[in-house]
């Protein structure tokens, strides 16, 4: 007997109840405006440094040599940046969190997150922005194809680093126990091309109270994690099915293709950025070379603008490799039910039911609903009488 799609689609969403299901479309909308407030308190920072003349202080600016002028500057920028923006950072990314009951995490734990990102996001952006204005000296008009190509080495190497480097330093990763999650996950990681020791539990819920997993590093560093948050209110069949999910990531290599795209999108920006220097440099009062780093400020400016007008694009592209990594989970772990009750958890966060406009625009996952409906489209196809599974997904099991 088939099943009928959108009924069962409804079903799954409709289960939400209406207070659950205005209570996601509340925090989306603020989701959207946040968005916006973000765009405008880094154009806010960055028109705030450039007047202050912090980046031709002495310190900063006169003494040394170009490299490392402009090491100093763009330390300093990121640094002043990071501080100026604090208090819209802990309201967006702590109080709205704590307000949507999305997360638990105390305000001093998310404090001293937040400065050791700052240091590490403060060590490399110095390091790329370096290297950037190394070729902008060198290059002369060719500047912006190395540039581009700092970007792409540099987040190559992000990806291969940040796994064994980076990510132990905000959660504690510990093998996955023996158990019925671990017999479950070991034949999917095997397929994957993971090896099955470089399978992980973290403690995600230090941050976030929602369930995710990833998988991702290349070659040695190659891991699936989940987080702890899966083994308190998550099924077999989710864990699977959202693993399933982020395994597909890693295994249609997303992560590299998102290298190329961000590449490309640099490349857009840098010819840009060179092209409307002169104008964001006298909006902001800079009297500076475009080679100068006392001109990172309008460089920022422009970047960010082009960044949110480019938004739509980046989201779009997101969308897609979602929907290929669930048709992967689909299609190599067949938890269409686990995956679609998943799926509708997200919700509380994402509100399932957008319209198509603000889909298109906002949304960098397809719709909650978009997507449980392609489950219950490849149920019908494939398993049609399956029923979800509803076993508590203990790692001791």
């Amino acid at each position: 007997m088939s099943i009928d799609i959108n009924a069962a689609t409804a079903a799954y969403v409709d289960a939400l109840g209406p207070e659950r299901l205005a209570r996601a479309a509340a925090y989306t909308t603020g989701a959207h405006w946040m968005l916006l407030g973000s765009f405008l308190v880094s154009i806010l920072t960055a028109y705030l440094i450039a007047r202050s003349g912090v980046l031709r202080h002495r310190l900063v600016h006169k003494d040394g040599s170009p490299n490392s002028r402009a090491a100093r500057s763009a330390a300093v920028f990121l640094v002043l940046t990071s501080l100026l923006s604090l208090p819209w950072t802990v309201y967006d990314s702590w109080c709205r969190e704590h307000e949507y009951g999305r997360s638990s995490q105390p305000l001093g734990d998310f404090l001293g997150q937040w400065a050791l990102g700052t240091a590490i996001s403060t060590l490399i952006g110095a390091a790329l922005i370096t290297a950037i204005y190394i070729f902008l000296r060198r290059s002369g008009r060719v500047w912006w194809m190395w540039a581009t190509g700092v970007v792409a080495v540099g987040m190559a190497v992000l990806m291969l680093a940040a796994p064994v480097l980076i990510e132990p330093l905000f959660n504690t990763f510990k093998p996955l126990p023996a158990g019925v999650v671990r017999d479950a996950l070991v034949p999917m990681a095997i397929e994957a091309g993971v090896p099955t020791d470089h399978i992980f539990v973290y403690d995600g819920s230090r941050q976030s109270n929602n369930f995710t997993a990833n998988a991702g590093g290349i070659g040695s560093t190659a891991r699936i994690a989940v987080s702890d948050v899966a083994f308190k209110d998550a099924t077999l069949a989710e864990v699977r099915g959202v693993t399933g999910h982020e395994i597909g990531h890693y295994v249609l290599k997303h992560s590299q293709w998102g290298i190329l795209l961000t590449s490309v999108m640099a490349l857009i920006c840098f010819l840009i950025a060179e092209r409307a220097y002169p104008a964001v440099a006298r909006a902001l009062k800079i009297k500076a070379e475009f080679s100068d780093p006392v001109g990172i400020p309008a460089l920022a400016v422009t970047l960010s603008i082009v960044g949110f007008i480019a938004t739509p694009f980046q989201n779009s592209m997101s969308r897609y490799f979602e929907s290929a990594a669930d048709r992967y989970s689909l299609e190599h772990v067949g938890e269409a039910d686990g995956l679609a009750t998943a799926l509708v958890k997200t919700a509380d966060y994402r509100n399932p039911r957008p319209s198509q406009i603000e889909e298109v625009i906002f949304y960098d996952h397809p719709s909650v609903e978009r997507r449980v409906r392609d489950a219950m489209i490849w149920k019908a196809a494939h398993s049609p009488d399956a029923s979800p599974s509803a076993s508590p997904a203990t790692p001791n099991e």
